[in-house]
């Protein structure tokens, strides 16, 4: 099973950006698709964005569409999460996952392998 660490998360305030990093020591990454999910206290986890193998496809939530860029780069195993004009509602703990056979899934149940997640908290 791919190994994911992510990293980036940290306290901001209302309308700061910060960049979320997933990477993988190993394993054939080009191949995945890649997505982006957060959990906030006592919600359920949800989508936030996801992106096909090639980087060529990408889908967001609509609560970040034009706010967040989910990108690839293949070459460094690693897969971004731009996030700008933070909210305070964006506060959870965000999660990358790999799915490996891709079938534009959204669906967090339908992917593989899961990071750790990292904090992100957006002060009012």
């Amino acid at each position: 099973q791919v190994q994911l660490v992510e990293s980036g998360g940290r306290l901001v305030q209302a309308g700061d950006s910060l960049r979320l990093s997933c990477a993988t020591p190993r394993g054939t990454f080009s191949t995945y698709a890649m997505g982006w999910f957060r959990q906030a206290p006592g919600k359920e986890r949800e989508f936030v964005a996801r992106i096909n193998w090639s980087g060529d496809s990408t889908r967001y939530a609509d609560s970040v569409k034009g706010r967040f860029t989910i990108s690839r780069d293949n070459a460094k195993n690693t897969v971004y999460l731009q996030m700008n004009s933070l909210k305070p509602e964006d506060t959870a703990v965000y999660y990358c996952a790999a799915k490996y056979f891709d079938s534009g899934t959204s669906d967090w149940r339908q992917f593989n392998a899961w990071g750790q997640g990292t904090q992100v908290t957006v002060s009012s």
